[in-house]
């Protein structure tokens, strides 16, 4: 009974925090562009590997981006994860350089089994975009000096609930459900130097309240006592995305409001693969692509572009029996190259990640570290460089199990 008032204390928790879950996770300029900034839902024990997620099941992490993973937990163990993050950033373009830095709430995770190993379950919050800019650009046209200011907040969060299944010794089966919700405002103001020039302003405001649906497989197998091989798949049908969406376009002289219908989240999938030896050396590798382009955004498709991603990553455990605590911390490494799903991007932008696992010594809970530095040409003259550091506190209790007397 106790046991399941915590849990229930713990899904109380995920909907307090989704009703006041803050989007302040960029301030990227390039966030005005689409629905803002995509978030990819990672665990930070794989975001020290690049992002890989598809082909991993590790009992010791939570992995929404799979929900077949899920029945990698062991079968008497209970599990909760919170994350943040720190994030210092560097933006140049043809005004010189900027400096920004920010601080967010990554994710709350929690994942228990209902049957054995056959049947497991996992709840959680985490931002699907953010916006977050503020910046100006200035010029004169027609002998008249000018200012562009542009201005956006908020984002969208995604609330999901999903369930895995074990149908065989090798094949597990799972399903997220999400519900999206949350709010974003673009603004443009255009102003003159000179009052007898009318100036404009431009304002969106996006307010979603929709569902979506996730499914997830993956093939795993233990060849002898040494070798271990997992392959993943993930897919997500093209949605339409519900809500209230509204342009204002107002200048001194008049204003028009626009109801503006036609949102759509795409086509998703992704494979992946990995291969551990002697539960010492684990090597994974990820594709995934998302078909931005067949997706209606302000009741067009071909206004985003398709986003491609590929990851890289590699975990090293030298012996979690050792007395030396350094040979039973986890040691990774990582790499992703990905596109831009907005048309106003530039080449791909390239990330390189590094990250720690330090275990207790009593139980199974896990506290990590990820560094990520990513490379990002955001839009025409404008080039962003992030260091991200995240880090997670994966508790995991054996609960569900009777002690004898």
């Amino acid at each position: 009974m106790k046991r399941l008032t915590v849990i229930l204390q713990c899904l109380f928790f995920l909907l307090l925090s989704s009703a006041g879950y803050a989007q302040n996770a960029t301030s990227s300029p390039s966030s005005r562009f689409g629905y803002g900034e995509m978030n990819e839902n990672i665990p930070t024990a794989f975001r020290g590997m690049g992002g890989v997620a598809a082909g991993l099941r590790q009992r010791s992490a939570i992995n929404p981006s799979q929900p077949a993973s899920y029945t990698a937990c062991d079968s008497v163990t209970f599990m909760f994860d919170l994350a943040a993050s720190a994030m210092w950033t560097r933006y140049a373009d043809l005004n010189g350089h900027r400096n920004r830095p920010n601080g967010n709430l990554e994710f709350v995770t929690l994942q228990f089994p209902i049957w054995k190993q056959h049947i497991a379950f996992s709840a959680g919050i985490m931002p699907y975009t953010s916006v977050g800019y503020d910046f100006a650009l200035g010029g004169t046209a027609g002998g008249y000096d000018y200012q562009i200011n542009y201005q956006g907040e908020g984002g969208i969060t995604n609330v999901y609930a999903g369930l895995s299944f074990n149908i065989l010794d090798w094949v597990a089966l799972g399903a997220n459900a999400y519900y999206m919700f949350g709010d974003a405002t673009n603004a443009i103001n255009l102003t003159f130097s000179d009052n007898a020039v009318t100036g404009s302003m431009m304002y969106q405001n996006m307010r979603v309240n929709s569902f979506r649906f996730r499914y997830g497989a993956q093939l795993f197998h233990t060849f002898g006592d040494l070798h271990k091989i997992v392959l993943g798949a993930v897919v997500e049908n093209k949605q339409n995305l519900r809500g209230e969406f509204v342009q204002y376009e107002l200048s001194t002289l008049d204003s028009v409001l626009v109801q503006v219908k036609g949102f759509q989240v795409p086509l998703y999938y992704s494979v992946g693969a990995s291969y551990c030896y002697d539960d010492r050396l684990l090597v994974a590798a990820d594709y995934s692509n998302q078909a931005w382009n067949d997706a209606k955004y302000f009741g067009l498709t071909d206004v985003l572009r398709n986003r491609s991603r590929y990851a890289f990553g590699v975990e090293y455990r030298h012996n979690r029996m050792s007395r030396h605590y350094a040979e039973r911390m986890y040691w990774r490494l990582g790499a992703t190259v990905m596109d831009s799903y907005v048309r106003q991007g530039g080449k791909a932008d390239f990330t390189v990640s590094a990250g720690v696992g330090f275990p207790l010594r009593t139980s199974e809970t896990l506290f990590n570290l990820a560094l990520e530095y990513t490379h990002r040409n955001a839009a025409a003259n404008l080039v962003e460089d992030n260091l991200k550091l995240t880090f997670n506190v994966a508790v995991a209790e054996n609960w569900f199990f009777k002690r004898k007397l």
